[in-house]
């Protein structure tokens, strides 16, 4: 059956699910536990997982590194409100981060927390966790106040807004509590770490299953490292290869044309600070997983427990001279870091296979032993995971990146782009994010395709298409001097899936 299913994606999810419904029986009569752990802005185009050797050693070569795991939207709230869902944004509708775009709003706690996969874990027996940053608006007074749990969780630990690593309140099990700036009552990271481990010592391997969500502030902004890391990578300096510090030529949208090239040395010196000290922040992280991960293996449940590792979007630093955030359609915003380990997973592989956050609820609920809800645009990695080569499985080629552009009135200490329709704006006025910053992508990875191709929403309807297998940088828009069959192809296939929902997000291969 293996040699009849070459180049066929259908045929080799049926043997992966074949082969992982057999192993269940063999190794446990429970489902599995899962330790999902969950890092903020943390890239994987700047190697920002060198960082975080431990986690390296425990999940990734125990299991895979995949190293094609992008996300639905380079923005927090709305790649958070994917992977709780498994859809796309356009069918979560949680645009930016804000109450107003849909962040944690009523509308979403109505539609779409009864439908996430916390509560198809739950209702299959899972003794439930959460700990850490949920959505950006979570807990504000407009959306309900930390007494709002959302369904599905046992045991709740929510970080009230965005992440921070001192000064913030929690909803513990809907009970505001607050923290000050004390490192060693009050640190986020490590605060995430001591509840999850009250959590860990209450299981056992005789015991009800367990999903444990940990969500740490590591490594956002304000890049706040743990005092015993504050001196550690010194020295180094954000990579500069590829896109840093380059110009955006005529190529690029308007937004990515307005930064300065080359960047004032100020910029520089800003940038590189910011690179060591998110680095610094991953280190808590790292403490954390060896804990879990060893506590786990003490209590004899290691055989039985799958660890999920990964972020809610991608960062630049210098690329394209803009100085540093997220929001961007380029690879270092929309590609993160994936590590599976668990039963059944072949240790020491390297997958290729595209793969997204959507696809990480679908697998939580397919490895509980449940099918995937109808109403998700993700499909289950369990197919990958269960092969005996992870590059020979191929779950899909085609995906979509969405991003609503945000903008302000009034950028403070920026007097000149009042009403300019800007926002996140750094030092020398430079800004990440504008209303026309809004845009769709196509993404295609198969065997010989390689292409990115997106639709700016602006006056311009500006379109960038990039061939990534010649120009892996994205420096070259191939838009008008590339073959115009191929370019409409693309632009069907994403005018497809910028409408599609459920089933019909699964679409086959494109024949280019």
């Amino acid at each position: 059956m293996r040699d009849e299913c070459i180049g066929q994606p259908r045929c080799w999810y049926i043997l992966g699910l074949i082969l992982f419904i057999s192993y269940i029986p063999a190794t446990t009569a429970k489902p599995p536990n899962i330790v999902f752990i969950l890092t903020d802005d943390q890239d994987y185009t700047l190697g920002s997982q060198n960082a975080i050797k431990k986690i390296t050693n425990l999940i990734g070569s125990q299991g895979i590194i995949f190293n094609n795991m992008f996300v639905s939207s380079p923005l927090c709230c709305p790649s958070r409100s994917s992977i709780f869902s498994g859809k796309y944004v356009h069918n979560h509708m949680a645009a930016n981060n804000s109450v107003d775009g849909n962040c944690s709003s009523y509308a979403w706690q109505q539609t779409e927390e009864p439908r996430a996969f916390p509560v198809y874990l739950k209702n299959q027996g899972y003794r439930t966790f959460f700990s850490g940053k949920y959505l950006n608006l979570y807990g504000f007074p407009q959306v309900g106040g930390p007494q709002h749990v959302p369904p599905g969780w046992d045991w709740w630990v929510g970080l009230v807004g965005n992440s921070r690593y001192y000064n913030y309140d929690l909803s513990v099990n809907g009970t505001r509590e607050s923290h000050g700036n004390d490192y060693k009552n009050d640190y986020l990271t490590d605060v995430i770490h001591r509840r999850g481990m009250e959590f860990l010592n209450q299981q056992s391997a005789d015991g009800d299953p367990f999903f444990m969500m940990l969500s740490t502030p590591a490594c956002h902004e304000p890049f706040t490292p743990a005092p015993q890391y504050a001196d550690n990578f010194t020295g180094m300096v954000a990579p500069r290869g590829g896109s840093y510090n380059k110009h955006g030529d005529e190529g690029k949208h308007w937004l990515v044309r307005q930064a300065i090239t080359p960047m004032p040395n100020d910029t520089v010196i800003l940038v590189d600070d910011i690179f060591r000290n998110r680095w610094r922040t991953l280190l808590s992280v790292d403490d954390m997983v060896e804990e879990v991960y060893n506590t786990v293996k003490a209590k004899n449940m290691i055989d039985n427990t799958y660890f999920i590792f990964s972020s809610d979007n991608g960062f630049h630093l210098g690329q394209f001279s803009m100085p540093y955030d997220k929001r961007q359609l380029y690879e270092f915003d929309v590609r993160v870091p994936l590590m599976i380990s668990g039963p059944g997973i072949k240790p020491g592989q390297v997958s290729s296979a595209p793969v997204m956050n959507i696809d990480l609820g679908p697998t939580f609920v397919e490895l509980s032993g449940q099918s995937v809800p109808s109403q998700m645009d993700g499909v289950s990695m369990v197919p990958i995971l269960m092969s005996d080569s992870s590059t020979d499985v191929v779950t899909r080629e085609n995906f979509l990146v969405e991003h609503y552009g945000e903008h302000l009135v009034d950028n403070p200490g920026c007097p000149q782009l009042h009403n300019q329709g800007m926002m996140v704006c750094h030092s020398h006025c430079e800004c990440q994010d504008s209303w026309n910053n809004t845009y769709s992508c196509l993404r295609v990875i198969g065997q010989g395709k390689n292409y990115k191709y997106c639709q700016l929403e602006d006056l311009l309807n500006f379109v960038e298409v990039y061939d990534l297998d010649k120009d892996p940088h994205e420096f070259d828009n191939i838009v008008n001097t590339t073959d115009q069959q191929l370019i409409a192809i693309l632009k069907q296939e994403l005018f497809d899936l910028s409408r599609c929902s459920g089933v019909a997000c699964k679409s086959p291969p494109l024949n280019i």
